[in-house]
């Protein structure tokens, strides 16, 4: 049977409580491989394991609890070790990696943050900040909507506006957010978003980090935030 494994904390670490599920139908005992100053979290893995809401959740909550103690390397989901001497190998020949990052995360969690627009009140701020384009839609509109080619060419300046836009606006958001933060990490680039990025931050100023996502939303109504967190730190473990 392979080994699942959840996540690296220290061999101090205090122990999950007995009887912890993990993933899997029914869910799998949860139980600690210790080699040097590390313990991996870990159970067995089911066979044919797919990313199903429950398991997901299962995976989600052993780290959830795992790190409501103290700093731990958050897996993926899905990661998978050969067996439990694989398991103990990598530990040992990574302790000191994983030691140092254990010393980074401790105290912190992620939020991870993403932004669009807000189409409508974007364009009324790409019309309100540029003169040209604004006469030219308003010329449009004078001549009933202009013909094919002046709506053409209206259109074409309006993507190029708000495509710039995209570009400040995401920057924004990373600028905004990063002075409460004590880390930054950006996530990959898909379309749909003009920014996503995780932040770590302290656990005690959790506070002041969705305060300043707040105050980013009262002074920039034009943006659209989606904020996941605390989350465990996935995007500053390797």
């Amino acid at each position: 049977m392979s080994t699942y494994v959840y996540g690296i904390t220290r061999a101090s670490h205090p122990a999950l409580p007995e009887q912890m599920g993990g993933v899997g139908d029914p869910p799998q005992p949860v139980y600690a491989i210790k080699t040097g100053e590390l313990t991996a979290l870990v159970s067995e893995s089911p066979e044919n394991l797919r990313p199903k809401r429950r398991d997901l959740l299962a995976h989600q909550s052993v780290l959830s609890e795992a790190g409501a103690q103290g700093a731990v390397l958050p897996m993926r989901f899905g990661s998978v070790s050969e067996d439990d001497e694989t398991v103990k190998n990598v530990l040992a020949e990574r302790e000191k990696h994983y030691l140092e990052r254990l010393d980074a995360l401790e105290g912190k969690v992620e939020y991870n943050v993403k932004a669009t627009h807000d189409e409508e009140a974007v364009l009324h701020q790409v019309l309100a900040t540029d003169s040209e384009l604004r006469t030219l839609n308003e010329a449009n509109r004078a001549a009933g909507g202009g013909t094919y080619e002046q709506k053409l060419a209206l259109g074409e300046r309006v993507v190029a506006a708000v495509q710039q836009r995209e570009k400040s606006d995401g920057l924004l958001v990373r600028q905004a957010l990063e002075a409460a933060a004590a880390d930054t990490n950006p996530g990959p680039e898909s379309t749909g978003w003009l920014a996503n990025v995780s932040f770590l931050v302290e656990r005690d100023k959790s506070a002041d980090f969705v305060e300043a996502v707040d105050a980013l939303q009262r002074e920039a109504p034009h943006l659209v935030l989606q904020v996941n967190g605390p989350l465990p730190p996935y995007s500053f473990v390797e």
